[in-house]
């Protein structure tokens, strides 16, 4: 089969040990990313197969009619809203989903909150300039970090991700307070964490503040800038899950109004992010290139499962299909696309 891997930016795929699995097939990979509607069609209506990683691209229905030879998308990890399932089924695509791990991007999440807090890229890129302790040029803001130990870490949706991050918390000394869904709050109380009282109460004593909640249409927009207004001037506000769970514009304003008084950042509206976004001028953005799961552990499992549901479809095997009634549906009527 011809088999493209999309959105590879660092050109990774081809060095993971379960690369080998697509031996016998013809396989691109692509490393750019192709904008449009008319470039992404031409560019894929050859290929039998596509390999998505994550969320890179999308497809909906305009898209997927326009390749008449695909026959499988091949999915690493689980499709978040970014691929329209009901025109893929009823134009005969099958749709094959892995599983991922909370370690990376717990992992990252932690990674970005230390580093915020005691400010070390700032202190590091002065230090490279010949800067002595020097978190700022700008005296105003050539302040001292802070440790977490006694302060108060707010997480917003407690599952694999944020449970995890309670787990670093807890381990820094930190009060875990934790704000989402009825059985959420539960649950963290049931594992000796505290349910803040209310939503504004939570914005409210959040020291730092991390989203960890799946991106729906019931999610999008969820934190206001009224949620913002309320946090801390010294607090962090951290989001590695998804930029849309935020309302549009409502965090550049509430960083420019100094409350929070930082944000640490790894998820984006537009990806990749454009050179001069407005948020990587903001001198209080720690911001990385969505790097939650991008790490070599989390590639090898992510395209194990992805590569292997390949091989089993090619056999008539695949067990991890979201839409098995496709199989039938396809054989039913081939030329329909």
């Amino acid at each position: 089969m011809k088999i493209a891997i999309l959105d590879d930016y660092q050109d990774a795929v081809r060095g993971l040990d379960c690369f080998p699995l697509l031996d016998g097939h013809e396989v691109k990979v692509f490393s750019n990313t192709a904008r449009g509607l008319g470039q992404l069609a031409i560019r894929l209506a050859p290929f039998d197969v596509l390999v998505l990683i994550r969320e890179r691209s999308s497809f909906n229905r305009a898209l997927l009619s326009k390749l008449p030879n695909l026959k499988l998308i091949s999915q690493t990890g689980k499709v978040s809203g970014h691929i329209d399932v009901a025109s893929a089924t009823e134009l005969g695509i099958a749709i094959a989903e892995g599983i991922g791990s909370p370690t990376a991007p717990a992992e990252l999440t932690w990674a970005l909150i230390m580093a915020a807090q005691r400010k070390i890229v700032p202190y590091a890129q002065h230090l490279q300039e010949g800067l002595w302790q020097t978190s700022s040029i700008e005296p105003a803001r050539n302040t001292l970090g802070t440790v977490l130990k006694g302060r108060t870490l707010a997480i917003w949706g407690y599952g694999k991700i944020g449970q995890l991050i309670a787990g670093y918390g807890r381990a820094f000394g930190m009060t875990i307070l934790v704000w989402g869904s009825e059985a959420s709050r539960a649950a963290a109380v049931a594992a000796g964490d505290t349910a803040a009282v209310s939503r504004a109460a939570f914005f409210e004593q959040a020291d730092v503040l991390s989203l960890h909640l799946r991106l729906s249409e019931t999610t999008r927009g969820l934190v206001t800038a009224e949620d913002l207004a309320r946090m801390k001037p010294n607090s962090l506000f951290v989001n590695t899950s998804r930029a849309e769970l935020v309302a549009e514009g409502a965090l550049e304003a509430a960083l420019q109004q100094g409350r929070p008084g930082a944000a640490a950042l790894d998820v984006f509206t537009d990806e990749p992010l454009p050179p001069g976004a407005p948020l990587l001028l903001l001198p209080n953005v720690l911001a990385t290139p969505h790097l939650g799961y991008v790490e070599r552990d989390s590639y090898e499992l992510y395209f194990r499962y992805a590569l292997q549901n390949i091989v089993d479809f090619a056999q008539h095997q695949c067990t991890r299909l979201l839409n098995p009634e496709v199989l039938q549906h396809a054989r039913q009527a081939p030329q329909e696309r």
